[in-house]
């Protein structure tokens, strides 16, 4: 049996302490044997004991003690035992503790009054404290402060119970006297507490009645003030004005708490600009002074949501939030970035851009460890502002070029694909951007930056001079050929020729010679030409970064080179009169391509060439050979339409999630009509007035209309029971982030009263209950709302059942009713979200937790496969819509969500069309944690055959 106490000890019941040596310990004289004694008793008694016979000795022994910690614990030991018997009724030894309570509250040490007072707080029992009243009321008026705000307390508690108006009649008025002479702050908080509680008109008389002294309270007192500001002004709008004033006196306070809970309260209550300039500058304020990294990331999670309701007046505010960016947290960093890229305009673009480039030029000095991803987040904020503006893209993309060699590859990379979507929009900017490509990109050492750093020489190269330079470059970046050398002297021979020479010379001419151990060997005379196996040649120092990732075997790189070789020699056709320039340099160009041809197929390195690089190389050298116009159409123009395609396609997409996310509302036509200009405006201040205009533009477009309309909300009831049960339940469940609420409709289907009528509910999974079941009496044929509590740790599958018990006056045994069982659904905790295609890549190749569900469904068709899985799992397809058009017999797409407990969940989507007709392939999902990776493996399987 649970028992409800305020102490939750652990103890381990596996050797119980027997009653009788408990009982010997407290009647001893030795304290810390009685002390021990206490505590298991109470720890027993926690647990399931009841030990009824240690009572009396506790009365005789314990009671009479001096020692603070023995009275400490027996206060603990009479809040756990029970004091009522079965039908509720006081016990009569429960007289026993009555007088030793009332010496306690008179006991000439402050410590013993003080927890007797704070234990008559957690008293239920009116019979019990109606006899120490007296002695309470007393304590009011005691000169230590530590009494006083217990007494205040207990008082409190009193008048609270249900019979506890009739036992303190006058509990509000003499707390209000209380209040007015009080020195202490606790005691004034506990007091002023006491009033708002119970006795709401006394708390806003006094409040209104020392308006003017509110900023010397205490910082206490001060957010009692506000949380019965709020309370109010959400009963009675209308009063609101007078209060705002209070609150916005309190944005003065020298507590940062009190300042920052006035904030949020302005927020809450008004929308008038006056009011959320103030807030937000208060925010602002609480951002730059606080050093705790936890106070700041709340703190910007609160100018988050300001963005979002009030952007006209954050936008003003932006240069303050951007200050948040000098913390060495990334966090922060990351965060104020966000709110920033969101808020940024025609107006305050330079200035933003000027301090991200301060920022950029400040990580290239620092020796901080997280320098490298401190800088590609400013690399992406900056792109992010480029592409919005892109006016100010010439101010920061030849600075950003120095980081085209950056240690840190993905900074690099995004420079590059920085680099690449600004020369196609900024075509005034492509002659500066070409020459400065061309002089620094030796400096690169990433192979992904220079695959696409080559191809924007090959695409964007178009003057004779450019398209020289790109050749040059290219032909200095890989070096002296060949790549490797088969000759210890240098000579470059052929080795197929060589080993034929060596077979010929090994047959014909074989002569004995002599060991070191004295015996003969036959020795070809092959040996004497000194032959060695081939060596690669690592070139001189001044061969560039292509020689080197070459070598390593990368010959994707190398197909990216010839491709780009490729391109500028057909451009060169054009651009150059001379054909003998030309022929001389595709014959180099030519020369090259075989190289690396060579170097893939020699032994020289680990791993040969693969295949599609060796056909894309092979490609290269046949179109120089032999080229017409129609490839040559392709080569130079449409790869350049399909980049400038996917770029358009990218910013209609950006388009329409900023179209999503913005908030569509519409006010009903029999909605009141409230005419701002004929209201009347005395006594009004000028926050008042611009609140009242808020309040009617919100009214008028339909921004006070709750989300969600009743269709939705019949939609998520759920049957408990059945209709011929004698009592019909069914459930309304809510899910908000980590709590689950059922709401329990329970009716009496019977002409008899139910009693003792328990909605009993248990959980299986990650999930919690909250609320202990309670006991209500149902009238014939009437109805009960019941509602539970239920906490969520993680995206597993819970599922709650339970049953529902009654009495009834005719039957003595309790009935029960089973109940349905609830399976708390994954999609209520996983959103739709986006992520960049290297970052999908970059998690895919870190998360262990895979799920892998065969495709079994009976649709036909790949894209409505796909539409049936991306509704079924509530996720985003990062696939663009460009790459899934077309009939090919084969679709591949990745999807993306998040749940609510920032968990990420990716899913690859690849599928064929088999000959029959019917789909086959893999849904691969991939997470962190295991609990989100089957929890939509489950649910893909039993959506995917295309039910509902």
């Amino acid at each position: 049996m649970e028992k409800s106490c305020t102490l939750l000890v652990h103890f381990d019941k596996g050797t119980p302490a027997i009653a009788n040596e408990i009982r010997e310990a407290l009647e001893g004289n030795d304290v810390p044997a009685k002390i021990d004694a206490m505590k298991k008793a109470v720890m027993l008694l926690l647990n399931g004991e009841t030990l009824p016979q240690l009572f009396i000795t506790i009365v005789r022994y314990v009671l009479p003690s001096e020692d603070h910690t023995i009275q400490k614990l027996l206060l603990l030991y009479l809040e756990i035992i029970d004091k009522t018997d079965a039908k509720g009724r006081v016990l009569p030894e429960m007289i026993l503790i009555c007088q030793n309570l009332r010496n306690n509250l008179q006991h000439p040490n402050e410590y013993i009054r003080g927890v007797t007072l704070r234990f008559l707080c957690r008293l239920n029992e009116t019979e019990i404290i109606e006899p120490l009243i007296p002695s309470v009321l007393q304590n009011l008026e005691h000169r230590h402060p530590f009494i006083r705000r217990n007494a205040i307390l207990a008082v409190m508690s009193i008048y609270k119970l249900p019979h506890g108006e009739q036992l303190l009649v006058d509990a509000p008025e003499m707390i209000e006297k209380v209040l007015s002479t009080e020195q202490d702050q606790s005691a004034k908080r506990n007091a002023f507490l006491m009033l708002f509680t119970c006795a709401q008109d006394h708390a806003v008389n006094y409040l209104l009645t020392h308006v003017d002294r509110v900023l010397e309270w205490g910082e206490l007192l001060q957010m009692v003030v506000l949380e019965l500001i709020r309370k109010v002004c959400r009963t009675n709008r209308r009063e609101k004005g007078k209060y705002i004033k209070i609150i916005i006196s309190l944005l003065n306070a020298p507590s940062t708490a009190v300042v920052f809970e006035c904030a949020g309260t302005l927020v809450s209550l008004s929308s008038a600009p006056t009011a959320i300039r103030a807030a937000a500058n208060t925010y602002c304020q609480l951002l730059l002074s606080q050093s705790d990294h936890n106070v700041k990331l709340i703190v910007l999670d609160q100018l988050n949501e300001l963005k979002s309701s009030h952007r006209d007046i954050m936008v003003d505010l932006i240069m303050d939030v951007l200050r948040a960016i000098s913390s060495p947290n990334l966090d922060i960093r990351r965060k104020t970035l966000d709110i920033v890229l969101e808020l940024i305009t025609p107006r305050n673009i330079n200035e933003v851009i000027l301090t991200l480039k301060k920022e950029v030029v400040k990580t290239q000095g620092g020796e901080l460890e997280k320098n490298g991803e401190y800088r590609q987040i400013l690399i992406q904020a900056i792109h992010s502002c480029a592409i919005k503006f892109p006016e100010v893209a010439s101010t920061v993309v030849h600075m950003l070029m120095d980081f085209l060699g950056d240690s840190n590859v993905g900074s690099a990379v995004d420079v590059v694909i920085f680099v690449r979507e600004i020369i196609e929009t900024n075509p005034k900017l492509r002659v500066s951007i070409i020459t400065r490509l061309l002089d620094t990109f030796y400096q690169i050492r990433a192979a992904r930056v220079c695959s696409c750093a080559l191809w924007i020489i090959g695409e964007y190269c178009l003057s004779l001079s450019e398209v020289e330079s790109g050749i040059a470059t290219i032909k200095q970046c890989l070096g002296e050929l060949p790549f490797y050398s088969v000759s210890e002297e240098g000579e470059d021979t052929d080795s197929s020729k060589k080993a034929q020479q060596v077979n010929s010379i090994a047959v014909s001419s074989r002569r004995p010679a002599v060991l070191s151990d004295g015996t003969y060997a036959t020795q070809s005379a092959a040996s004497e030409t000194a032959f060695s196996p081939p060596t690669l040649v690592q070139g001189s120092l001044a061969s560039g970064n292509l020689r080197s990732l070459l070598l390593t075997g990368d010959f994707f790189l190398g197909a990216v080179v010839a491709c780009t070789l490729t391109k500028l020699i057909l451009r060169l056709e054009e651009v150059q009169p001379s054909k003998v320039e030309v022929n001389k340099a595709s014959s180099q160009a030519l020369l090259i391509m075989v190289s690396m041809l060579q170097l893939g197929q020699s032994l020289v390195l680990q791993h040969p060439i693969d295949n599609d690089s060796y056909d894309r190389i092979i490609l290269c050298i046949r179109l120089l050979c032999n080229t017409c116009d129609e490839i040559r159409k392709i080569w130079l123009q449409s790869c350049r339409q399909s980049f400038v395609k996917m770029l358009s396609e990218k910013q209609l997409q950006e388009t329409e999630e900023i179209k999503a996310k913005a908030q569509i509302s519409h006010a009903q036509p029999d909605d009141l009509i409230d005419f701002y200009h004929l209201k009347s405006r005395k006594g009004m201040s000028q926050l008042e007035l611009e609140d009242e205009v808020q309040d009617d533009l919100k009214r008028a477009t339909g921004e006070f209309i709750k989300e969600g309309d009743d269709a939705n909300k019949l939609n998520r009831i759920l049957q408990l029971t059945g209709f011929s049960d004698p009592v019909y339940a069914e459930a309304y469940v809510t899910v908000h982030h980590y709590d689950i609420v059922l709401d329990v409709t329970v009716i009496n289907r019977t002409k008899e009263t139910l009693q003792n009528l328990c909605l009993e509910l248990a959980t299986m999974g990650d999930l919690k209950l909250v609320d202990r079941p309670q006991n209500y009496t149902l009238a014939p044929e009437s109805s009960k709302q019941i509602k539970a509590n239920i906490k969520v740790s993680s995206t597993e599958t819970g599922v709650i059942f339970g049953n529902i018990v009654y009495e009834t006056s005719n039957v003595h045994e309790r009935t029960v009713v089973v109940l349905n069982d609830i399976h708390v659904d994954i999609m209520d905790y996983i959103s739709p979200a986006v992520c960049s295609d290297s970052a999908f890549r970059t998690m895919w190749a870190e998360f262990e937790w895979e799920n892998k569900v065969a495709v079994n469904t009976v649709i036909q068709e790949e894209k409505e496969f796909l539409d049936h899985i991306i509704k079924s799992t509530n996720m985003k397809c990062l696939t663009a819509p460009s790459a899934l058009d077309g009939e090919c017999g084969f679709l591949a797409a990745n999807l993306y969500a998040k749940s609510v407990f920032g968990e990420d969940a990716l899913v690859n989507v690849s599928i064929e069309k088999q000959a029959d007709g019917k789909l086959s392939g893999y849904i691969r999902i991939r997470s962190k944690t295991q609990g989100i990776a089957l929890s939509l493996g489950d649910k893909i399987t039993l959506k995917q055959k295309g039910g509902s």
